[in-house]
């Protein structure tokens, strides 16, 4: 099936036209990054709106809004962003949800008001498998998408291998019930003492990153057989994600290279 690939504007650098042009010119079909006004906030970049609308234009590409709940009412949070994520009408919203310190009530309460906007502003929302976040454990996610039969998922398994310290043998369930609500993919490698392998093609991850690979390929199949366009981003990040040389700061690898195996590896294993 084809897929398409994003590239999350995460440890770019250069201006933001340099950064448009070298992700067009790569391939990719999208990026994904949060709304312009919150870019220099989370990526350390400013970005100016305008410019961000037409360089999307420009570039013919496709846009994956970003979404992070916070403050002391979360599903406001969650509303505020969403209502202006809608007005950039980008493909799908990526949203970074709740706390994993919510009681499930709590966070069920959250997620009703969600899927509640996600219908009104009718832009499906992928709610990431984040650390810190609701979705941060086979679980407890598990348990949320019983509750709720209409969540999605953006499934970046990363995160739940380095929380259960494991390549999840035992949570076959939770994988099976996560892998059918997902819509996106982060592509990123795992393993079980922290979330970002220095380079996924290394022979001494293989293990991690066959495991990763079965489950991104189960999720092609589902929505293959649901007749849906999968899209995945390789969001590897920058230090401190990816490690680096002690007494130098350098890092082990370089950022973008790393990104773009794994774009041609995803897309080679999905034909």
């Amino acid at each position: 099936m084809k897929v398409k690939s994003i590239k999350s504007l995460w440890g770019m650098e250069g201006s933001l036209e340099s950064q448009f042009e070298l992700i067009a010119s790569a391939g990719y079909d999208g990026i994904e990054s949060p709304l312009p006004n919150m870019i220099e906030k989370f990526f350390g970049f400013p970005a100016d709106e305008k410019q961000f609308r037409r360089l999307l234009e420009q570039y013919s590409l496709q846009y994956i809004a970003m979404v992070f709940t916070d403050g002391i009412n979360h599903a406001q949070s969650f509303i505020d962003q969403v209502e202006r994520a809608a007005e950039w009408a980008p493909i799908m919203i990526n949203s970074h949800s709740a706390r994993d310190s919510m009681t499930f009530e709590e966070q069920a309460e959250f997620f009703e008001q969600a899927l509640a906007v996600e219908q009104k502003v009718g832009i499906p929302v992928g709610h990431e498998t984040h650390r810190g976040r609701a979705m941060f454990t086979p679980w407890t996610t598990g348990a949320l998408l019983r509750e709720f039969p209409e969540l999605k998922l953006t499934a970046d398994f990363s995160h739940w291998v380095c929380v259960c310290e494991s390549l999840l043998e035992d949570q076959k369930e939770h994988l099976e019930m996560a892998i059918k609500r997902t819509i996106h993919i982060h592509t990123r490698v795992g393993y079980a003492q922290g979330p970002q392998v220095p380079h996924p093609g290394a022979p001494e991850y293989s293990l991690e990153l066959n495991s990763h690979e079965h489950w991104w390929k189960q999720i092609a199949e589902a929505q293959a057989l649901a007749g849906t366009q999968l899209t995945f981003t390789p969001e590897f990040g920058p230090p401190p994600y990816m490690p680096r040389l002690p007494f130098t700061n350098q890092p082990v690898a370089d950022l973008w290279q790393v990104c773009l195996w794994m774009k041609k590896r995803l897309e080679q294993i999905c034909e």
